[in-house]
């Protein structure tokens, strides 16, 4: 059998599969979150260990002798661990949607220079980016800064708790801005600015590569008798392709999940004008152009969660039947956003409302808020010459029907759903096989492992609707620019 792990932002997702790649059970254990000030968001470390400790061993109850010969970890990427002389955790995780790093983002795009970044490490500096992170605590925690021995990122973590290998692999490492994504090796450029060392890094693997055995202790803890192997794995949007068959070039998936992400596959390495799209590898062993909004079924659950009071996702978009006649907008910054603007300081609004305006007119508006922020990343694609024309589609967001065809159609691409929506942990699973030997490549594995449950396509005259509401919503962002809308946030003033 073979175990893969999803370290999520809000729990842990655990799979178990059989010889043939067949889901036998799911378990998911959740964890804190805190906000310790406005546009910060942490995690402790030690909760990602106990947790996935407890959800192994409910995997693995009922099983008489269980015998898992492999495990592949896909994890929340860019969050910034440390560890002291001691191998304990110096402060709590900074995550992939902190927003603190604003003054170091800003001296690593202005001072160092986009142009350098580029050059040496692919892309530019974004600030859920785990080297103005680093520079952050430089900058602001000195005393703590000066204790760290090691680096990592969180499923890294998880696996250095698990069999004392400090590894990574290059698709998590590509998104730290330390690592020159195109030659797949640490950047001494980088790690002299960030003022940190290369012995603090971790060893640097393809994502299907065998890093270490699970510690005799903790088999002893889980009840095993044979120690499994464990893979590199992967950052979760790249083990989420693997678990969609998003491998090989020329192939699309989009997450609906706490952010939204478009993942663009390709056997070359490339480079948007812009940068505005990030250049990966990819758990494949190819690469990846990948976009990344920073609320995407988050805009959704906060809604539903938080200002309606409402549990019931599904019933409450049941009387949304009039799609591309909304006159309500919704830009959905809620976190700032990442892909294309790179701007943390940028916030949500509606827009467009009047008097008689709906309560299902303004949960529409939040899906199609959502859907118009990722066309954003894939018009930056189609600018570069790539053609798309069909993505599958994985996620919470996933589940709702209608947002899958308001998607399609605001893409105006096909959608499809995969059967099996465990996409980082089903593709940690199948690195587990690969690196075990079950399968010659990543590209084999997911060829009769990954099976479609349904297939929307575009409606012409639909898309035409969006295309014109997608220009409107570009005619107000304009007028936002004008009018030099002003937000007072910590202690700057930001204009956007």
């Amino acid at each position: 059998m073979f175990i893969g792990v999803d370290l999520g932002t809000s729990a842990v997702k655990l799979i178990i599969t059989d010889d043939n790649g067949k889901i036998q059970k799911t378990v998911s254990k959740e964890y804190g979150l805190s906000f310790p000030h406005p546009g910060w968001s942490e995690q402790s470390p030690e909760d990602w260990y106990t947790q996935s400790i407890a959800g192994i061993k409910e995997l693995l109850e009922g099983y008489d002798n269980p015998v898992v010969e492999g495990i592949g970890v896909g994890g929340q990427m860019h969050g910034l661990v440390v560890l002291d002389e001691n191998d304990e955790v110096i402060r709590p995780a900074i995550l992939w949607n902190d927003g603190r790093t604003t003054a170091e983002v800003d001296y690593l795009n202005n001072e160092i220079g986009k142009q350098f970044l580029s050059d040496h490490t692919g892309n530019i500096a974004f600030a859920g980016f785990t080297a103005p992170k680093i520079l952050w605590m430089k900058n602001n925690e000195p005393e703590l800064f000066a204790k760290i021995k090691k680096i990592m990122l969180p499923k890294d973590y998880l696996v250095y708790k698990m069999t004392g290998a400090n590894s990574t692999d290059y698709s998590d490492a590509s998104g730290m801005l330390l690592l020159d994504v195109k030659n797949k090796c640490w950047s001494k450029e980088m790690i002299d600015i960030c003022g940190i060392t290369e012995e603090m890094l971790p060893k640097l693997y393809e994502s299907f590569e065998v890093v270490g055995e699970m510690k005799p202790e903790v088999c002893a803890e889980l009840g095993l008798s044979t120690a499994p192997k464990f893979v590199a794995g992967a950052g979760d949007n790249a083990a989420a392709a693997c678990g969609t068959g998003t491998v090989g070039p020329n192939k699309c998936n989009i997450s609906l999940g706490t952010s939204g992400t478009v993942f663009i596959t390709s056997d070359k390495f490339g480079v948007d004008s812009a940068n505005a799209l990030h250049s990966f590898d990819h758990a494949d062993g190819g690469f990846h152009l990948m976009a990344c909004m920073l609320s995407a079924a988050s805009c959704n659950k906060w809604w539903m969660d938080e200002i309606l009071k409402e549990k019931d996702y599904a019933g409450s978009q049941t009387g949304i039947t009039e799609l591309g006649e909304n006159t309500v907008y919704f830009l959905p910054y809620l976190m700032g956003e990442r892909s294309p603007w790179n701007n943390p300081a940028v916030r949500a609004c509606f827009f467009g409302m009047s008097m008689d305006t709906s309560r299902e007119d303004m949960i529409q508006a939040v899906l199609e808020g959502v859907a118009f922020g990722l066309r954003d990343s894939i018009e930056i694609a189609k600018a570069q010459g790539i053609t798309i024309t069909e993505s599958t589609v994985c996620g919470g967001g996933a589940k709702s029907p209608l947002w899958k065809k308001i998607l399609a159609n605001v893409l105006g691409i096909t959608i499809k759903t995969v059967k099996n929506d465990e996409g980082p942990a089903l593709g940690g699973a199948i690195l587990a096989a690969v690196g075990c030997g079950k399968f010659a490549n990543v590209v084999e594995a997911t060829s009769g492992l990954v099976e479609l449950s349904d297939i929307i396509e575009p409606e012409a005259e639909l898309v035409a609707k969006y295309n014109e509401r997608y220009a409107r919503k570009h005619t107000f962002k304009t007028k936002y620019n004008t009018f030099m809308i002003i937000n007072q946030i910590q202690g700057r003033i930001i204009v956007y």
